[in-house]
């Protein structure tokens, strides 16, 4: 299962991606992003972004047009090597990203994230709430006769959530596969220029071998 701090961490790394941001900044851009999906506490994110600092991954910087006499405010920058980190995290496929803690931060950052990785991450988490829906329905059986009117319908209710988000995976599956296809279609019917199927020639010109034997 995947950490809040390692979500908070990738979410922080995403965002730093896209531009430079004070704290403040970054804490309504995670607010938005994941208020979506879980509550988000402001007191875990300045604590991260001093880990951040510790390991190499962002810089900050005091802001150079704050007002004469304020306080300055700290920029925080994404560096080399958190860039690299950032793209291993994107680059994780595996079950802690099919997760209810971590799958939409993954998700925010789809533009960011290789296609193949994308696919492998919706069939886990289409995999993960279809096994969800299988023990839901299985306990409502058993405990239908056991439970009052209100307890069935939050039952039905919190099915029903599942079945909406197995059916907007199943449409983002479909999409990404065809996209697939068709830039694989593209590619194969994409003919090969001349000018670069011989290296160091013009197109049309003689090779150095027959203009030889040319001469011979």
């Amino acid at each position: 299962m995947a950490s809040r701090a390692g979500v908070l961490e990738l979410a922080v790394l995403g965002l730093l991606h896209e531009s430079p941001m004070h704290g403040y900044e970054l804490r309504k851009r995670l607010n938005a992003m994941l208020g979506t999906f879980r509550a988000f506490s402001y007191g875990s994110l300045y604590p991260c972004l001093k880990e951040l600092l510790a390991q190499g991954l962002i810089t900050q910087d005091a802001e150079s047009n704050s007002p004469e006499g304020g306080r300055a405010k700290i920029v925080y920058k994404l560096t080399a090597e958190g860039k690299e980190h950032l793209q291993d995290l994107l680059d994780a496929s595996g079950p802690a990203a099919w997760e209810d803690e971590s799958f939409g931060v993954h998700f925010a950052f789809f533009g960011q994230t290789d296609a193949a990785v994308r696919l492998r991450i919706l069939e886990g988490r289409r995999s993960r709430l279809e096994e969800r829906l299988d023990n839901v329905r299985s306990s409502l059986s058993r405990t239908r006769e056991r439970l009052d009117t209100y307890t069935i319908e939050l039952q039905k209710h919190g099915l029903e959530s599942v079945e909406r988000e197995v059916r907007w995976l199943n449409e983002l599956i479909s999409d990404e596969r065809n996209r697939t296809t068709n830039n694989e279609d593209l590619q194969s019917t994409t003919p090969i220029k001349a000018d670069r199927a011989v290296p160091g020639t013009r197109v049309g010109a003689p090779s150095a071998s027959s203009i030889s034997e040319s001469k011979e």
